[in-house]
C-alpha cells in the first residue's frame, strides 16, 4: 500500500475536524432544548449529576479498552480543573440558567466564550490574534447580539439566569484553553472521560436529589436525560477534542456562534419557541462572521495542522 503524502493527510485532517465540529455543534444546540425541557422534572444540581453519571459510563466503555490511562501529574491538573470548571460548574449554572431565561436566549449568551477563549488563546497559547479574527468576532458577537434582543421579550430577561448563563461560558473558556495543550500528551478519549468522571464526583452531593426526582419523573424525561448523557455529553464532547487536536483554539472557539442558530430552529421544532423575523438578520450575521474567521490563507491552515498522523497516547 502506497502511504499518503503531507497533503493527502492534511485533507482527511481537515475533513475529519470539520465532520467532528459539525457533529459536536448539533449535538450541543440539543442539549440547550433538552435542557429546558426537563427543568420541570430535575432540579440542576440533580440534572447535572444524572447527565455526567451516564456520559462518564459510556465514556469508559470506549475508552477503557483503548488502555488504562496513565497522566503524570501536571496532565492530572489539567483534566481536574477541566472537570471541575467544564463539566461540573458550566453545567449546574447552565441548568440553573435555563430555568430562568429560555433554550436560544441560553445558547447565545454562551456564545460570549469565543471572545474570552480567542483573547486567553493569544495570551496563554501564543496563537495570532488576526485582524481576520477580531473582524470575524466582532460580526459574530453582533449577530449574537441581535439574536438575543430580538428573542427576548420584556418580561423574558432574569438578570440571574443571565449571569449563570455567563459564569457557563467563562468555564467553559478556561476549561477549553487548559484542555488544548494537554492534548498532546493525552488521547482525547481519556481526557473526556476522566474529566467527565471528575464531574460527576464533583457533583455527588446532588445524588439525593437526583434518587427522588427519578423516582417522580415521567419515562419520557429520563429518556431525555440518558440521551443528554450519552450523546451531547459522551459524544460531542469527545468530537469537540478530537477537533481541538487539528485547529487553533480559537477558531474551533468562533463555530460554536453556530449553535444559537440550530438552537433556535430546534427550538421552534420542538419547544414552540419561534424567535422573532429580527432573530433570523441576527443568524446570518453570525453565520457571516464565523465565515469571516474561519477563512484563512492555506498556509495558516498548514501551520495550525500537528505534524503526526496519530493523537499522542500516554506512556
Amino acid at each position: 500500500m502506497t502511504s499518503r503524502s503531507p497533503s493527502d493527510q492534511e485533507a482527511r485532517q481537515r475533513w475529519l475536524s470539520i465532520g467532528a465540529v459539525a457533529i459536536t455543534l448539533v449535538l450541543w444546540a440539543s442539549a440547550f432544548v433538552a435542557i429546558r425541557h426537563l427543568g420541570h422534572d430535575f432540579s440542576p444540581g440533580a440534572l447535572s449529576l444524572g447527565r455526567l453519571a451516564i456520559g462518564a459510563l459510556a465514556l469508559a466503555c470506549v475508552a477503557l479498552p483503548r488502555g488504562l490511562p496513565r497522566p503524570d501529574g501536571r496532565a492530572w491538573s489539567g483534566i481536574v480543573v477541566i472537570g471541575v470548571l467544564w463539566y461540573a460548574v458550566y453545567m449546574v449554572a447552565l441548568n440553573e440558567g435555563e430555568r430562568r431565561v429560555d433554550a436560544g436566549t441560553a445558547a447565545m449568551l454562551i456564545q460570549v466564550s469565543p471572545v474570552l477563549v480567542a483573547v486567553l488563546a493569544a495570551i496563554f497559547l501564543r496563537e495570532r490574534f488576526t485582524p481576520r479574527l477580531g473582524i470575524g468576532l466582532a460580526l459574530a458577537f453582533g449577530g449574537v447580539a441581535v439574536i438575543g434582543l430580538a428573542s427576548s421579550d420584556s418580561g423574558g430577561r432574569d438578570a440571574l439566569g443571565v449571569a449563570l448563563c455567563l459564569v457557563s461560558a467563562a468555564a467553559y473558556s478556561v476549561a477549553m484553553i487548559v484542555q488544548k495543550p494537554l492534548l498532546a500528551r493525552v488521547a482525547p478519549i481519556h481526557v473526556t472521560w476522566l474529566a467527565c468522571t471528575i464531574g460527576a464526583i464533583v457533583c455527588l452531593p446532588f445524588a439525593p436529589a437526583l434518587m427522588g426526582e427519578l423516582g417522580r419523573a415521567p419515562a419520557s424525561s429520563i429518556w431525555w436525560l440518558i440521551y443528554l448523557g450519552v450523546f451531547p455529553t459522551a459524544l460531542a464532547f469527545t468530537t469537540y477534542a478530537y477537533a481541538l487536536q487539528f485547529m487553533t483554539a480559537s477558531s474551533l472557539g468562533i463555530t460554536t456562534y453556530l449553535v444559537p442558530v440550530i438552537t433556535i430552529a430546534m427550538s421552534a421544532l420542538l419547544l414552540g419557541e419561534v424567535p422573532p423575523s429580527l432573530a433570523y438578520v441576527g443568524g446570518a450575521l453570525a453565520l457571516v462572521g464565523v465565515g469571516v474567521a474561519r477563512s484563512t490563507s492555506r498556509a495558516g491552515r498548514r501551520a495550525s495542522l500537528p505534524v503526526v498522523e496519530e493523537p499522542a497516547t500516554e506512556r
